[in-house]
């Protein structure tokens, strides 16, 4: 576009001197200008002033600063909806979200970091990797690959049986690994009466015993029968079957009495298979009192109950089994584990053994 000759303020000094009386045939031919550009000029600023035009530009001026602030801010608000992940705190994950939006929408890296709410200096600070938590790195993930479902206090327990370093140190690091167990919310129940269990003092003179239903990969069902000594929380056996009924019972508590002493007191639910005249028989003629909980109440079996939950957990849950030879290898295995190698909060951080061992030696 062609630049006027004259600015603005000349323009309309001449349109005064119209103003002023003087014909426009002789305005146009004293500045060198047709009867068309005067007219222009008329309709664009007659009726002005100086001062006029100076608030006119004032405001021509500041129209196209918010024209260009509006630009800027929807460029950045579209951008910003791309981000769907979790707030950014982490100032690595605060990089990259400003690297994603300088390279996906090709914003300027001062205005990703005003998004990011992240420093230029600190985006172009080098990163520094801290060597110092290899060793506690390494050793995390050696024991969570062999144990998934433990929480990050057994795997502390564990740690320092080995190694000097405290639970901050170590969960810092199980944290910024993303090694957190999902947490059940506890429910709201009403008040109820509080039945304290009966911790027998020495062992096999408590059994807790339950069943736990599962299906095989091709849907079959089974279940296996669980017991433990409540003295030590120690898995005495699990027997695993498509069907456990009370005769089978007999058959399990008979092999046990050929390796150890049968208990004092079973406590059991009101399932059909305790409740069979076969089983009370045979049980009484062993010296074995049942002692059965009050219908409705697990938490009065709750040692059992906490049993069944990890055995659950870490390995009906954690494997597709096709047939039950492949259920009773891997709950061997896990149970030698569960019994010398696993500490229970209960047992003051020892495994089942450990703490009958301790038992023994108090008694001696």
């Amino acid at each position: 576009m062609k630049k006027s000759r004259f600015t603005e303020t000349q323009i309309i000094s001449i349109l005064n001197e119209a103003d002023a009386g003087m014909l426009v045939k002789d305005i146009c031919r004293k500045h060198g200008i047709s009867d068309a550009t005067y007219y222009n000029w008329k309709s664009k600023y007659g009726g002005m002033t100086a001062s006029d035009l100076k608030k006119m530009k004032d405001m021509e001026q500041e129209l196209s600063q918010l024209k260009k602030m509006y630009a800027d801010l929807a460029l950045e608000n579209k951008a910003m909806k791309d981000l769907i992940e979790k707030k950014a705190l982490r100032p690595q994950e605060r990089r990259d979200v400003v690297t994603f939006l300088v390279n996906e929408h090709s914003l300027s890296i001062s205005q990703s970091c005003r998004c990011a709410g992240l420093s230029r200096s600190a985006y172009y600070k080098p990163v520094v990797v801290n060597t110092d938590d290899i060793l506690v790195i390494n050793a995390l993930n050696e024991l969570v690959k062999k144990h998934s479902r433990w929480g990050f206090w057994k795997l502390f327990n564990v740690l320092r049986k080995k190694y000097p370093w405290n639970h901050k140190r170590v969960y810092r690091v199980y944290y910024q690994m993303k090694l957190n167990q999902k947490r059940r919310a506890k429910k709201r129940l009403p008040k109820r009466e509080n039945n304290p269990l009966f911790v027998p003092e020495l062992p096999n003179q408590v059994w807790s015993a339950d069943f736990v239903s599962d299906s095989l990969y091709c849907g079959k069902r089974f279940r296996t029968f669980n017991i433990i000594d409540d003295c030590n929380r120690e898995a005495v056996h699990i027997e695993i079957d498509t069907s456990l009924t009370s005769r089978r019972l007999i058959s399990v508590f008979e092999k046990i009495s050929l390796e150890r002493e049968l208990p004092k007191v079973l406590r059991c639910d009101n399932g059909p298979e305790f409740l069979g005249a076969e089983f009370v028989s045979w049980a009484e003629d062993a010296g074995m009192e049942i002692m059965y909980i009050q219908p409705g109440k697990p938490n009065q079996n709750a040692y059992i109950e906490r049993f069944n939950r990890t055995y659950r957990t870490e390995v009906l849950d954690l494997y597709l089994f096709d047939n039950l030879d492949e259920v009773r290898e891997v709950t061997y295995w896990w149970m030698i584990e569960y019994n010398e190698e696993r500490p229970h909060d209960a047992l003051e951080g020892m495994t089942p053994m450990e703490y009958m061992m301790k038992k023994q030696k108090t008694l001696v």
